[in-house]
C-alpha cells in the first residue's frame, strides 16, 4: 500500500494539533486532495472536527486495542478512495499507556504507519529554545521519523523567522506556522472540545490560517512515507446478509460511537436504525437489540426526562440492551445534576451524579456473565471518560482484568456499564451482539 501519510503529534496535550490538523486537511481538501482524518487513541470528539475539515468520516487507530495488522487493515479500509491520510496524534508523541509510550501512543502508530511526523509546538512563550525542544524529540526515538515542526499561536511573521532559524542546526524544518488568533481557538468543556457540530473552526479562518503553512511542502513530506506492507489479520473479510436490526440512539445527547464499529456491525449482517432519546417515542418495534452510546445526558438531562414516551417504551422494550457510560447513566433510574435530579429509564438500579473529576483510562475486562455482547469468561479492551459517579449495582457485568475490581450491570438482557468497548479490538463482541439480535429481529 503507497499511500501519503502524515502523523501531527506534539509535546503534550494542548499544544494545537486538532487546530493544525483541522486547517492542513482543509487547505489539501481545497487544492483538491483527498485526504482522509485519522485520530489515535480512544477518542469522540476531535473526529468530529477533522471530519468536517476534510469532508470525510474520520477514524480512530489505537495501538492498545489493536495489534499491528489489525491496525493497518482500519487504516487500509478507512483509507479507500483517498488519495493521501493524515493521522492527529494523542497527548503527548511519546505519552501512552506505559511510562515509555510503547502503547497506545502516537509514536506507537507512526512507527506501525511508517509515517513521517510534524510536531505541532505551542511557541507563544519561545524563540530559541525550540530547537533543544524538537532535539530531543527528533532523538528519543530513532524509529520515529520526526520530518518537521509546524509552530502554534505565534506572535508575528518576525517570531516565526526567530523560530526558523533556531531550528535550522536541528535539521528538523519549519514548515509553517498558525497565528495566535482568537478564531483558532476551539472551546472546551469537560470531556474535552465541543464538538463540531456545535462549534467548529469557520472556512473562514481555515483559508487565513493556511496562508502561513507550507502546505505543498507537508503533502511532500506524507509523501516521502514507503511502502506500507499487509500483514494478515483477524478482522472479518466479506460482507454478511441482512439478518438483524439493531437501534441505535443518536441525538445531541447520544454519538460517540466508533465509526468503524458500527461499519463492523453491518459488515456481520446488521442494519443499524437511529432513533433519538430526545425527540422519539422509542425505538424501532422491529428492532432487535438497542445500544445506546456514550454523550452528553448530563446536558440534556431535562429533555430526556420529559420524553415519557421513550422512556416507557425502553422500560418495556423486551430485547437486549447495550449501554456504554451516557448509556449506563441514561438507563439508571435518575441522573443527577446541578441543576436537579431527573428520572431516566431505571432498568439499571441506582442513580447516576455528576462530579468534578474525571474517571479515565483503558479498560482490560472479563464478562462475569452471558449477555448481549459477551459470554461469560470472554474479555474485552475498553476505555472509560466520565465526570458522572453511581453506586455499584449487582450483578456485575465485567471483572478488571487488573485485578482493579467490577464494573458496571449486566442481568442477562441489559448489558450497561463506564466502558466503551471497541469491537474490532475482539470482533466476536460484534458477533454475539448481531446474533442476539437476529435472535429477535426475524430478517
Amino acid at each position: 500500500m503507497k499511500l501519503p501519510r502524515l502523523v501531527v503529534a506534539a509535546p503534550s496535550s494542548g499544544s494545537g494539533k486538532t487546530t493544525v490538523a483541522a486547517v492542513l486537511l482543509a487547505a489539501w481538501r481545497a487544492r483538491g486532495r483527498v485526504a482522509q482524518p485519522f485520530k489515535a487513541g480512544p477518542d469522540y470528539i476531535d473526529p468530529t472536527h477533522l471530519a468536517r475539515a476534510a469532508g470525510r468520516t474520520s477514524r480512530n487507530l489505537d495501538g492498545w486495542f489493536l495489534d499491528r495488522p489489525e491496525l493497518l487493515e482500519v487504516f487500509r479500509r478507512g483509507s479507500a478512495g483517498a488519495e493521501g491520510a493524515l493521522v492527529e496524534g494523542v497527548m503527548g508523541l511519546f505519552d501512552g499507556r506505559d511510562a515509555l509510550g510503547r502503547e497506545g501512543s502516537t509514536a506507537q502508530v507512526a512507527r506501525w504507519l511508517d509515517a513521517p511526523v510534524v510536531l505541532v509546538v505551542d511557541a507563544r512563550a519561545m524563540a530559541g529554545s525550540i530547537a533543544a525542544l524538537v532535539r530531543g524529540f527528533r532523538d528519543h526515538e530513532p524509529r520515529v521519523r520526526l520530518g518537521a515542526v509546524i509552530a502554534n499561536r505565534v506572535g508575528s511573521e518576525r517570531h516565526a523567522q526567530i523560530l526558523a532559524e533556531a531550528l535550522e542546526p536541528v535539521g528538523v524544518p519549519l514548515l509553517g506556522y498558525l497565528p495566535r488568533l482568537p478564531e483558532l481557538e476551539l472551546p472546551e468543556r469537560h470531556l474535552g472540545l465541543v464538538l463540531a457540530g456545535e462549534r467548529s473552526l469557520e472556512p473562514a479562518a481555515w483559508a487565513r490560517a493556511a496562508d502561513t503553512l507550507d502546505v505543498e511542502g507537508l503533502w511532500e513530506l506524507a509523501a516521502s512515507a514507503p511502502e506500507l506492507d499487509a500483514p494478515a489479520h483477524g478482522l472479518p473479510r466479506e460482507r454478511r446478509p441482512l439478518r438483524a436490526r439493531i437501534a441505535v440512539a443518536r441525538d445531541a445527547a447520544f454519538g460517540f460511537y466508533y465509526p468503524e464499529a458500527l461499519e463492523l456491525l453491518e459488515q456481520l449482517g446488521a442494519e443499524l436504525v437511529p432513533f433519538s432519546p430526545l425527540a422519539d417515542e422509542g425505538p424501532p418495534e422491529d428492532a432487535g437489540a438497542v445500544w445506546i452510546g456514550g454523550g452528553y445526558p448530563e446536558l440534556y438531562a431535562r429533555e430526556l426526562a420529559a420524553n415519557r414516551g421513550v422512556l416507557e417504551a425502553l422500560r418495556s422494550f423486551p430485547g437486549p440492551v447495550y449501554a456504554e457510560c451516557g448509556g449506563l447513566m441514561y438507563l439508571s433510574e435518575a441522573l443527577e445534576t446541578p441543576d436537579g435530579r431527573f428520572p431516566m429509564v431505571g432498568l439499571v438500579p441506582g442513580a447516576a451524579r455528576m462530579q468534578n473529576r474525571p474517571t479515565l483510562g483503558y479498560r482490560h475486562v472479563e464478562a462475569l456473565a452471558d449477555g448481549p455482547v459477551a459470554r461469560r469468561g470472554w474479555r474485552a479492551k475498553g476505555h472509560a471518560f466520565h465526570y458522572s459517579t453511581r453506586p455499584a449495582a449487582e450483578p456485575a457485568a465485567w471483572l478488571r482484568v487488573d485485578g482493579a475490581g467490577r464494573e458496571g450491570y449486566s442481568d442477562g438482557r441489559v448489558h450497561a456499564s463506564y466502558i466503551h468497548l471497541y469491537f474490532p479490538a475482539a470482533p466476536e463482541l460484534a458477533r454475539r451482539f448481531v446474533e442476539v439480535a437476529a435472535a429477535r429481529t426475524g430478517v
